[in-house]
């Protein structure tokens, strides 16, 4: 069953447009996560499917039931913002039952969901105290205990982990994974500009940019397969390197040159009209081997090393143009500024993208 459709969804502000005909299905119960930079319209689209703002064409459905219309407090959705919008002056078991107490709940109703969200996200001990008295990820946590107790169809998450320090972000963020798999059969939309919250809570991640879908798909489908070279470069930290190469032979497997002058076989395939093009060659740092000159796919000089233990950053300068690349090697290297250095990559792990920045795997 359908949890959430969108279908041709535009926003206009006056004659400014930010929002260019979205179309979305979601499953019920499917954890989908909106990324994106800053402006693409990701949090716009979430207040649009809450009802905070108006669409100004196209249908939202939620559960089958057109809703465009319906104000925000009877869409069957919960909202979690970014900050955490408690009433200062109730506890914690006040905050979570307000709204139940507000729909003229029976008490024994609002006692036992109040009770058991407070279980699911280990807020028992804190009931009886002040938002004051708690710390921010216990307050986030009051804040999604609010509404998980109005057990919507729909839960909507507006970067909810923001103001969080790194542990605490952590932490909230495997309660949430926790929550996910307790309320399997509630929707829910996640907004965040952290990879790692899309990656590690996604079943699907839909990439938005100006206004526009560039992509949705599983967290390793868009890491693996993306579809343009915004994707490739949004998904992925440090993000995919790029250099210039020209095509030489096509087929069900294709032959480029390097800009290095390394000839390598890539098993994509391309059409015929491709030959002597200029292409666009995409390899992930973290997929980037140290090799001798001969068999270098890209040569350079190390500009700054960043040793973090598990892994060694490399940003080194591209041999004959001013380009900076980034190799992601495991473990600590012996590398220094000024160094020079080969790098070669396995031919399945190279990406390749045409003049529009389409991925050859999507033609």
């Amino acid at each position: 069953m359908t949890g959430l459709a969108l279908t041709n969804v535009k926003k206009s502000y006056g004659d400014t447009q930010v929002l260019h005909g979205i179309d979305l299905d979601v499953k019920q119960g499917e954890f989908i996560v909106f990324v994106g930079p800053s402006g693409c319209g990701k949090s716009t689209l979430l207040r649009m499917i809450a009802g905070l703002e108006d669409i100004t064409s196209g249908d939202l459905f939620i559960e089958g039931a057109r809703v465009n219309e319906l104000p925000a407090a009877m869409r069957g959705i919960a909202m979690v913002f970014q900050t955490y919008a408690l009433y200062p002056h109730m506890t914690v078991y006040d905050n979570m039952a307000f709204a139940m107490r507000i729909a003229k709940e029976p008490k024994e109703a609002i006692h036992e969901r109040v009770m058991e969200a407070a279980r699911m996200l280990q807020l028992e001990p804190y009931l009886d105290r002040l938002p004051k008295a708690l710390s921010g990820g216990q307050r986030q946590r009051v804040a999604i205990g609010r509404a998980i107790v109005r057990q919507p169809k729909v839960f909507l998450f507006d970067e909810p982990l923001s103001n969080l320090d790194a542990a605490l972000r952590v932490q909230t963020r495997i309660e949430i994974a926790n929550l996910k798999e307790q309320l399997k059969q509630t929707t829910m939309v996640y907004v965040t500009h952290d990879q790692v919250e899309a990656m590690t809570l996604a079943d699907r991640i839909v990439v938005l940019s100006a206004g526009k879908i560039e992509q949705v798909g599983t967290p390793l489908e868009l890491y693996s397969n993306p579809a343009n070279v915004f994707v490739a470069q949004f998904i992925g930290s440090p993000a995919m390197n790029l250099t210039a190469a020209s095509m030489l032979e096509g087929g069900e497997s294709c032959t480029v040159r390097a800009d290095s002058g390394l000839t390598v076989t890539i098993p994509i395939r391309a059409e015929s009209e491709l030959i002597g093009s200029s292409l666009k060659l995409g390899v992930r740092p973290e997929d980037f081997l140290v090799a001798n000159q001969e068999e270098a796919l890209i040569s350079g000089t190390v500009l700054f090393v960043e040793s973090l233990g598990e892994v060694t950053l490399l940003h080194i300068n591209v041999e004959g143009n001013d380009q900076t690349i980034v190799a992601k090697l495991p473990g600590i290297l012996d590398f220094h500024r000024g160094e020079e250095i080969h790098l070669k990559a396995e031919a399945e792990k190279i990406h390749l993208f045409n003049q529009d920045g389409i991925s050859l795997k999507h033609l």
